[in-house]
């Protein structure tokens, strides 16, 4: 009997099943543990910094804003405002711009 024949079949995708496929649960965030300790203070700005940026860039892509271009430091101080964050530095909006420019 070939090696084929004795796998198991994987279970359908959304993309694959005759029907939709139900997802498990919906979706809840990871509860928040807290950083660790030790580091010199610029490590804590700067992972802090990243964190905002990466929401402020999937809140610009969620809005319509794609192109790193079309995010200029108003738009992305309009959208903090929206989601509920302080409006973030010069270099914090260009970091969300590297951001955008990079996942493409």
């Amino acid at each position: 009997m070939p090696a084929a024949a004795l796998k198991p079949k994987p279970l359908p995708t959304q993309s694959t099943a005759k029907r939709p496929v139900l997802l498990d649960l919906p979706y809840a965030p990871l509860e928040k543990r807290a950083l660790p300790p030790g580091r010199p203070r610029e490590w804590y700005v700067t992972h802090n910094r990243r964190l905002k940026a990466m929401r402020l860039a999937i809140a610009l892509l969620d809005s319509g804003v794609y192109m790193p271009n079309q995010a200029r430091n108003e738009t992305i101080r309009d959208t903090a405002d929206l989601i509920g964050v302080h409006p973030p530095s010069d270099t914090t909006c260009h970091m969300v711009r590297a951001l955008m420019r990079y996942s493409r």
